[in-house]
C-alpha cells in the first residue's frame, strides 16, 4: 500500500506548518515517521492512502503488521490469444506476490470456449487472474495490473471509451469483481515483448499445455 504523509511542524519557538509527502510505499512511510517523532517537533502525522483514508501510526503498525502473512505487493501480468480459426481462446496470467518475508510467482493459463475476439480473450484472462488472486485470499490491498492490451488497460482505466456492448459486459464483471475484492488497482500498458510470461502462457493453452505453478522467486 502506497500512502502520503501529513505532519503537522512545530518549532522551539513553537512557530507551526504543515507538510505534505509525495506518495511512498507504507513501510518506507513509516520509518520516516518514527524518524520524525524522535525530534520531538511533529505534533501530529496521519498517513493517506489512495482511498483517501486516514491512518496514524499504531493504526499502520498493525495494518503492516497483519499483512505480513497474507499475500501482498502483488503485481498481476495478464494476457489472452484468440484462435479465429478454432474460435478457441487461451488466457494466461502471472502473479508476483510477497507472503511471510519471501516472494513467490503463481502461474496458471487455461483454454476457453465461446468467446469471439482477441480483445474478448484479453478481457477473459484478467477476469481469470482476478479469481485466482481471489482464491489467494487478496481482499483490501493495492494491486499493480500489466498487459499488452491498450484496449483492457485504458477502457478500465476510463482513457478509453468501451463501446462494443461485449466488451463492456466484461469490463462490468472484471469491475464488479474488483469492488467485491476491495481491492485498489493501478495499470500499466507494456510491450508484448515485457509481457512475455502471460503471452506464453495464453498461447501454451490454445496448445493444449495445461500450466499450473507457483514457486518461490528471488
Amino acid at each position: 500500500m502506497n500512502v502520503r504523509i501529513e505532519l503537522t511542524y512545530k518549532t522551539p519557538k513553537r512557530t507551526e506548518t504543515q507538510f505534505i509527502s509525495d506518495e511512498m510505499p507504507a513501510g518506507q512511510a513509516l520509518l520516516i515517521a518514527e524518524d520524525l517523532e524522535k525530534t520531538g517537533r511533529a505534533k501530529t502525522i496521519t498517513f493517506i492512502d489512495r482511498t483517501e483514508r486516514t491512518w496514524n501510526i499504531k493504526e499502520l503498525k498493525q495494518y503492516m503488521k497483519g499483512i505480513e502473512t497474507e499475500p501482498h505487493n502483488i503485481i498481476i501480468y495478464f494476457d489472452g490469444g484468440f484462435d479465429h480459426d478454432t474460435k478457441r481462446s487461451g488466457l494466461g496470467c502471472a502473479i508476483y506476490y510477497d507472503q511471510s518475508g519471501k516472494s513467490f510467482r503463481l502461474r496458471k493459463n487455461a483454454q476457453v470456449d465461446q468467446l469471439d475476439s482477441n480483445n474478448e480473450a484479453e478481457y477473459a484472462a484478467l477476469h481469470f487472474a482476478l479469481k485466482e488472486l481471489e482464491l489467494l485470499g487478496v481482499h483490501h490491498l493495492p494491486v499493480t495490473i500489466i498487459g499488452d492490451s491498450q484496449v483492457v488497460i485504458n477502457q478500465l482505466d476510463g482513457e478509453w471509451p468501451c463501446l462494443e456492448e461485449e466488451l463492456s459486459n466484461w469490463a462490468d464483471r472484471i469491475e464488479h469483481k474488483m469492488k467485491e475484492m476491495g481491492i485498489q488497482t493501478e495499470y500499466a500498458v507494456v510491450s508484448r515483448k515485457s509481457n512475455r510470461e502471460a503471452d506464453r502462457l495464453a498461447t501454451q493453452a490454445l496448445q493444449d499445455i495445461e500450466i499450473t505453478s507457483t514457486s518461490e522467486v528471488n
